[in-house]
């Protein structure tokens, strides 16, 4: 079924754009983040200018985190007061990144710098995932026993608060300070930001895994929000019909998410989800250098 996206300014197949949500809510929902990284690429591939995209990429975000934060509340999953911290920090980061965004904007750059962001953050973060993979593979065969965390120089800071859900007695900067940082990302390429809090807070923060995920959703939901806010009032490129549809899609995906994530190894999934980021992040790039059916036209660079 055909219908017309009144901001992307194109029309596509509702069936595919809900596919595609669920696709996305599934991720979601098995590695706690808002698949923003995925969905941002997926919809330039589809038509959509990345302007648009960012936009109107963090409904789905939005409506993926509500569905799997409600899913690791009832299992009791959630830090709220770490989450409230990542929320703070990152509705001012969000705003900050939409007049960023609103600048390149300006500039007429914003859809090169997009691409080229998507190119570079695809390949590091999938290379990342598919060592960090191989890594907990190898430490699963050898059985190795390790600390849950190591204390660092953050674990000094001041302003320190007991989290009574993460067992911790730790400084309340790192997680605003890592809200506000994801706050800037999530404008600037519409993207939750799961995949580099998920592992900063078990590595730098050091909250034990099983209330990570949970967590970082319930973060993601907040910064989100603020982006397509911020995006709708000051960019105007959030298309509502189709952020509906992927939203529709990804809170269904989100839930089955949950539920499968906790039946197959972590470092599997992350090998296979490797996988598929270097695939998106490959085709993306060669839209990026791939020489233009007519080279006298004027044509954007994602398009197919």
């Amino acid at each position: 079924m055909e219908i017309y996206l009144p901001i992307a300014e194109l029309s596509a197949n509702a069936l595919i754009l809900l596919v595609l949500g669920g696709g996305v809510g599934l991720l979601s929902g098995m590695f706690g983040v808002g698949g923003g990284f995925l969905m941002t690429p997926l919809l330039i591939f589809l038509g959509v200018t990345p302007s648009v995209a960012v936009g109107t990429g963090t409904n789905l975000i939005i409506a993926s985190s509500v569905s799997g934060t409600m899913a690791h509340w009832r299992r009791g999953n959630v830090d709220f007061l770490i989450g409230g911290l990542i929320s703070c920090g990152g509705a001012g980061g969000a705003w900050l990144g939409a007049y960023i965004f609103r600048l390149l904007s300006d500039a007429g750059q914003i859809d090169l710098v997009v691409s080229l962001c998507y190119v570079v953050f695809l390949a590091v973060v999938g290379c990342l995932m598919a060592v960090e993979s191989v890594r907990a593979t190898v430490r699963r065969q050898r059985t190795v026993r390790r600390k849950a965390h190591v204390h660092t120089w953050i674990h000094g800071l001041p302003l320190r608060l007991r989290f009574r859900r993460s067992r911790l007695y730790v400084s309340a900067i790192p997680p605003f300070m890592l809200g506000f940082l994801m706050g800037i990302v999530a404008s600037i390429m519409g993207v939750g930001g799961g995949f580099f809090m998920v592992p900063a807070m078990i590595y730098l923060i050091g909250m034990p895994t099983a209330v990570v995920v949970g967590t970082s959703l319930l973060g993601i939901i907040v910064i989100s929000s603020v982006s397509c806010f911020a995006h709708a009032i000051n960019n105007n490129n959030v298309d509502i019909i189709l952020g509906l549809l992927l939203a529709v899609g990804a809170v269904i995906g989100a839930q089955y998410g949950t539920r499968i994530g906790g039946r197959i190894r972590a470092e599997h999934l992350r090998g296979l989800l490797a996988l598929m980021v270097l695939a998106v992040g490959g085709r993306l790039a060669y839209s990026l250098v791939v020489m233009p059916d007519d080279p006298f036209a004027v044509a954007p660079l994602w398009g197919n």
